[in-house]
């Protein structure tokens, strides 16, 4: 069995087929799925489908990308959604400077405010990361050490794709790697930063319905192409897919508290 730890199957972009597209992850053994969390409209769609399917579980947070124009009402309300026994995150929360850099204290500020919620409430975090790696990992590594319960700082760094550093960065934290599509990508560089980390470190995601692997780079992803990364990743460890996926199952089933019982079947 795969686990997606990070899908978007809650977005306009699976309203046409979203049936076959779970249809397609049984398929593809995929019995478990987790959809990180954009907005509280993103939280609230995709617990209603948690309460629908067995094997969907949701995050809550806000996106880095939401920061700029988020209000204090709206993290109120994301403190909410936590208390929900679907919710087995906060994510994905993090930094993210590509765009625009005018709000990043406000960023700075939302990511900690994130840290002491799953602190609080002792969920993992899930964090996105586009070109702050050198503020995310100070800040985390900061939390911990003011932090009365720094086991409870733990989670992943999603969509990781270097550099190598990070990846020292990210087992001292005792944080998981997120593999997605980013892994197939040919001359991508993230099979060479992934070298030294353990395989009882890394869970697999897709970030459906972006980052398609190879060979459908550029086309909607979705979960059931988590085998392909799978794929990837005992090639790259010379194991079997059967092997990947025991482990990185396992791993994700730890972190997130998920019920192995409850698989999603269609």
């Amino acid at each position: 069995m795969l686990i997606d730890s990070h899908t978007h199957i809650y977005l306009e972009d699976f309203n046409d087929d979203f049936d076959a597209i779970l249809e397609r992850a049984v398929e593809a053994d995929v019995r478990i799925m987790i959809m990180p969390a954009i907005d509280v409209s993103s939280i609230e769609k995709a617990i209603s489908l948690c309460e629908k399917y067995d094997g969907l579980y949701a995050m809550a947070a806000l996106h880095p990308s939401e920061i700029k124009d988020c209000t204090t009402s709206d993290f109120d309300r994301v403190i909410e959604l936590c208390s929900h026994p679907s919710v087995v995150a906060v994510g994905e929360t993090g930094l993210d400077y590509y765009w625009d850099q005018s709000f990043n204290d406000k960023q700075k500020d939302y990511l900690r405010r994130h840290i002491h919620l799953a602190e609080a409430v002792d969920l993992p975090l899930v964090f996105h990361n586009r070109e702050a790696s050198q503020d995310l990992v100070e800040i985390v590594r900061s939390e911990k050490q003011k932090s009365s319960h720094p086991d409870r700082i733990r989670g992943v760094f999603h969509c990781f794709s270097g550099p190598a550093s990070l990846a020292d960065d990210i087992l001292s934290l005792g944080f998981y790697a997120g593999l997605g599509g980013t892994l197939t990508f040919k001359n991508g560089g993230v099979p060479e930063t992934i070298t030294d980390i353990p395989l009882s470190s890394i869970v697999l995601e897709t970030d459906a319905p972006y980052l398609s692997p190879a060979p459908f780079r550029g086309k909607r992803n979705e979960p059931a192409r988590v085998r392909l990364v799978a794929e990837k990743l005992a090639e790259l460890r010379g194991l079997s897919v059967d092997e990947i996926g025991k482990q990185t199952t396992e791993n994700a089933l730890r972190l997130f508290h998920l019920d192995p019982a409850r698989l999603l079947s269609v």
